[in-house]
């Protein structure tokens, strides 16, 4: 619903005898965000939201966009699909917003991309799978890189350190369902056999009996662990109790600093890939997302007390990508999809944005670096 606010300041000056009348009126500018605040999917969520209520927060006290003050509705998902699918609907047909940040897993956004394609409803996923996006829905795209480009890195850097075989360990979630696949299809094309393959209960709290089966393959020389929390952290502390010193490759969704806490010890060595946000300090001077970063950062650990995580990164580029989108646009979902789609050499956290028709993601594979765990902090990978 549209707002209409009429600011008419009469003044009036005994020693002039001026009169100075101010208008301004604006319209409330209503943006959803479905996200897991709460819940096994918090460590996504909670920054997520608390980047959002940040950013929204300093866009008004700079003047909104295009005058205009932003209303940001958030929505508690607890990672639940259901949740999400009534909070989208909720969003959409009551709350008439513009667009929809979120949600913050994969599992929830599959289940809610046709409504928003039958809504006619920007949605800007915080989510990581590439099916997502692929293939394109008119009205759905995502901030995380894609699993595909995640797989071929993280292959690469395999080969450069003449690891040919491996296991591929999958959280039974969407996105470890997303990224096993990427990585059995992609493997042969880079050159690696997958010799060992399982999934496990995402709510698994020990995984030792998983480690066995594949530590007694003795061709594999390296695993993939493709999940999210707490699967990250346990599957590095059973390997490590059982003694197995191997390299142990995560995906792109390692980047949160609480992980390598969770593990201790089990962490070190850890290799993923990831944006540069976790290595902003390293980068040059002139790097098109140095600034960018180095403020995000200051103002997330100022505000909030915590480390700034890839995760809330991903709702930073998705209201960046909105803002920028709605000052061309204006109040007009059709119009705000189609800037979107247009947005060109944007920067944010996860890489430089560049959409089109085709790509509603908007990255290429250079938006990752190579990440290890050393002395308990992230630092780029230099090989071995």
């Amino acid at each position: 619903m549209k707002r209409l606010v009429l600011a008419l300041t009469l003044i009036l000056s005994m020693f002039t005898g001026t009169v100075t009348i101010v208008s301004a009126f604006a319209e409330t500018i209503k943006v959803g965000a479905i996200l897991a605040v709460t819940g096994p999917a918090s460590f996504l969520g909670g920054p997520e939201a608390r980047t959002l209520e940040m950013l929204v927060d300093e866009a008004n006290k700079s003047g909104g966009i295009n005058g205009n003050e932003i209303e940001l509705i958030i929505k508690d998902s607890g990672a639940n699909p259901e949740k999400a699918i009534s909070f989208a609907k909720q969003l959409i047909e009551e709350e008439k917003v513009l667009a929809v940040i979120g949600p913050s897993t994969s599992g929830e956004t599959m289940k809610v991309k046709k409504i928003f394609e039958e809504g006619a409803t920007p949605l800007l996923s915080c989510a990581a799978a590439e099916i997502i996006v692929n293939p394109v829905a008119k009205y759905v795209f995502k901030t995380p890189q894609k699993d595909s480009y995640a797989a071929q890195k993280i292959f690469q850097t395999m080969k450069d350190m003449g690891i040919s075989k491996i296991a591929v360990l999958a959280g039974n979630t969407g996105f470890g369902k997303a990224g096993k696949d990427q990585l059995l299809k992609l493997a042969p094309t880079m050159g690696i056999e997958v010799v060992a393959t399982e999934v496990y209960d995402k709510q698994s709290s020990d995984l030792s009996a998983v480690i066995a089966k594949i530590k007694a393959n003795p061709d594999v020389q390296a695993v993939v662990n493709w999940s999210i929390v707490p699967a990250q952290a346990i599957v590095a502390k059973n390997m490590r109790q059982a003694g197995w010193d191997i390299p142990l490759f995560q995906s792109h969704g390692f980047g949160n600093i609480k992980y390598v806490e969770s593990a201790g010890a089990a962490a070190e060595g850890i290799i993923f890939p990831a944006g540069r946000l976790l290595v902003a300090d390293q980068l040059a001077a002139d790097h098109p997302q140095k600034e960018l970063l180095t403020k995000y950062i200051a103002d997330y650990e100022g505000a909030f007390n915590e480390k700034a995580s890839t995760f809330g990164g991903h709702a930073y580029d998705a209201f960046v990508i909105l803002k920028a989108a709605l000052e061309k646009a204006g109040p007009d979902k059709a119009k705000i999809r189609d800037e979107i789609e247009k947005l060109q050499n944007l920067p944010g956290t996860g890489g430089v944005f560049s959409f089109s028709a085709e790509d509603h993601n908007g990255l290429d594979i250079d938006s990752f670096e190579m990440i290890t765990v050393k002395d308990g902090a992230f630092v780029p990978y230099q090989g071995m």
